[in-house]
């Protein structure tokens, strides 16, 4: 007896799956060198570079908008049931956490930008550590999508402790710092101000794992 036909769409349906696809992975090389710029800005004073961060990001806003439009094109005009629909939903989310991210790498910059002519603090040593890691986190989580490889993506986001352990120990050091001396608040306000953007970034790591192993298994699982 013959295999039954597949289904008429289903090419076409696999070839939009893998547009949404590689306009997540876009997505991702992109906050992943937002946040390589946005620290190398703090880091280096560099005004300049801190404006490319800035105005870099409209190019994430369009890919969220393309990633968005190419879902729902898929869905009104494929009609998409069980894993597929699940991919379709789930890459969405996915270009909602990348675009929030760079969200949160225009704000590093700005406070980058605003301390460029202050003088350097030990945070300095701390952050591009923290922010290495957030880089590396997304990469890697990034490669578990292209595998498809839920159990990746989980020990991508096991491995978020290492950037919530900088932010507390820098949290403290820097709330010391300025019980110490009052001259530092304004910097080190704004320090702890772009560690927080790191660990959120660090968060929202962790919820693109938890959208893949949903992609993937149908379960829903809170990682971290």
């Amino acid at each position: 007896m013959m295999d039954p036909l597949p289904h008429p769409h289903r090419a076409v349906l696999d070839a939009e799956l893998r547009r949404v696809r590689e306009v997540i992975l876009t997505m991702g090389d992109h906050v992943d060198q937002a946040i390589t710029l946005a620290i190398s800005g703090l880091v280096n004073r560099d005004v300049a570079l801190c404006s490319q961060v800035i105005a870099d990001d409209a190019r994430l806003n369009d890919l969220q908008r393309e990633a968005r439009e190419l879902s729902f094109t898929v869905i009104l005009t494929q009609s998409p049931v069980a894993r597929d629909l699940r991919e379709i939903m789930g890459f969405m989310h996915m270009a909602a956490e990348l675009e929030r991210m760079g969200d949160h790498c225009v704000s590093i910059a700005k406070i980058a930008r605003n301390l460029a002519d202050l003088p350097e603090m030990r945070a300095h040593v701390d952050l591009p550590r923290m922010a290495e890691y957030c880089a590396d986190q997304v990469r890697d989580m990034l490669s578990a999508l292209v595998a498809r490889d839920p159990e990746r993506a989980r020990a991508v986001a096991d491995r978020d402790d290492r950037v919530d352990r900088i932010y507390h120990r820098l949290f403290d050091d820097l709330v010391q710092l300025m019980i110490d001396n009052s001259d530092c608040v304004y910097r080190a306000t704004n320090l702890i101000f772009i560690a927080h953007h790191l660990e959120r970034i660090g968060d929202r790591v962790t919820n693109l794992a938890e959208d893949l192993l949903f992609l993937e298994t149908g379960r829903i699982e809170e990682l971290g």
